[in-house]
């Protein structure tokens, strides 16, 4: 499927019209792709938007007005094929709409629109969730972008740490073979701002957190000046993962997250589940900060 493209005398970012999913994010002035290569040995996949729903289900499943649905992990919008509309050479919008084959999985009528803008240095990701059915809707939404760690020559992955804007106490939810939540939480950070990269850290999946006290995160290297900063702001629930021993890490900002094992399926009771009434908009915006 073809790319779409953004640019402007700083960075160039490509779209996939498949998924929305950001393809390339190069930065003009020190020559470097921050996004993973998708080597399909350890993970396929860039930067997907999870919808609507973030995480797995307990047993794929959800019950919803007396009916149960089927809904693998993460949804199917990074499967699905958006329309575009190239608003400039600075803004793109992809857009998503209800379909009957989608009403038979997710019994909701909704538009989705994810717009991808640069300005100077940053890219800004906006997610636009409109209900345009006549009863409540219920969604999760997510980001799921993977950054080539290491970012610079002559470093590794070991060099990099992803630094905090705020001290952070936060503990983490584990996941079962399963991608569900555990039922008890892990001590993980104890009055820290910094968290060192180690390949071992994601051997057991994600590291999933419910509260953090950040809204920004930024990946660095005490060997490299090159880095990023991403900003997220009302996102309730945040990942950070690897594939095991791949040179990337994901930084994951989620409005929703997955089930428990103790999940009995009530999508309107789940646990993050995002609620927009007839006609409703929601909307959230991430950006990163390239240097």
């Amino acid at each position: 499927m073809p790319n779409f493209f953004i640019e402007n005398d700083e960075l160039k970012a490509a779209i996939s019209i498949t998924g929305a999913e950001l393809q390339s994010i190069y930065n003009k002035s020190n020559s470097t792709e921050y996004l993973w290569n998708a080597n399909p040995d350890y993970w396929a996949k860039k930067s997907p938007v999870l919808f609507p729903i973030v995480g797995g289900l307990k047993n794929n499943q959800y019950h919803f007005n007396g009916k149960t649905y089927v809904l693998s992990r993460h949804g199917f919008a990074r499967e699905k094929e958006f329309e575009v509309v190239q608003v400039s050479n600075k803004i793109i919008q992809f857009i998503l709409s209800s379909s009957d084959k989608t009403v038979e999985i997710y019994p909701f009528y909704f538009k989705l629109t994810i717009e991808y803008s640069i300005e100077k240095n940053k890219l800004f990701t906006k997610y636009i969730v409109e209900n345009l059915g006549t009863e409540e809707m219920y969604f999760s939404i997510g980001a799921h972008p993977a950054f080539k760690v290491p970012l610079a020559e002559q470093t590794k992955f070991e060099d990099w740490y992803v630094e905090f804007n705020a001290i952070e106490n936060a503990d983490i939810f584990p996941l079962t073979s399963d991608g569900l939540l555990e039922n008890n939480s892990i001590p993980f950070f104890q009055n820290t701002n910094n968290l060192q990269l180690k390949k071992e850290l994601f051997y057991k999946d994600a590291l999933v957190f419910k509260k953090l006290n950040s809204n920004k995160i930024s990946l660095k290297s005490k060997s490299s000046k090159t880095g990023l900063t991403m900003q997220f702001d009302d996102f309730n629930f945040f990942g950070i993962w690897s594939a095991k021993n791949a040179n990337f890490v994901c930084l994951e900002p989620w409005c929703g997250i997955a089930d428990s094992i103790n999940s009995d399926g009530n999508f309107i009771q789940k646990e993050g589940i995002n609620k927009l009434n007839s006609n409703e908009v929601f909307i959230r915006t991430w950006s990163i900060e390239l240097f």
